[in-house]
């Protein structure tokens, strides 16, 4: 793999023209951020590859998406399956919010299985 690279005179000197690859805007959060940092520490080669072609923050936003998604997904479905809704939630608060916490707990630990640490 070759690149032709163009050059700029500035006095005595060629200068190459570089232009860097254009990111997404988009702000990385929770689980990006962790996928990321599982790549840079866990898949190094991958990681570089990534980084390389500048597609690593592409890929984090990407898997971000998923994993928010799966956790609304999986959240609403648990939460049906146990029958945690409105009702309760207005008759008992704090046992709606112990069980809330617990199945988003279960949830993000699906996600984080099977869409971060994969």
């Amino acid at each position: 793999m070759t690149m032709e690279l163009t050059y700029m005179q500035s006095g005595d000197y060629l200068i190459p023209n570089l232009i860097a690859n254009s990111e997404p805007e988009e702000p990385l959060t929770k689980y990006g951020l962790m996928r990321r940092n599982f790549l840079k520490e866990h898949r190094r080669g991958t990681y570089s590859g990534m980084m390389l072609e500048g597609n690593l923050k592409e890929h984090c936003l990407m898997i971000q998406k998923q994993a928010e998604e799966r956790m609304d997904l999986l959240t609403s479905q648990m939460a049906k399956s146990q029958g945690v809704n409105e009702a309760l939630k207005a008759s008992d608060q704090m046992k709606w919010v112990g069980l809330m916490n617990n199945i988003r707990a279960s949830a993000e630990e699906i996600v984080l299985s099977e869409l971060i640490y994969s």
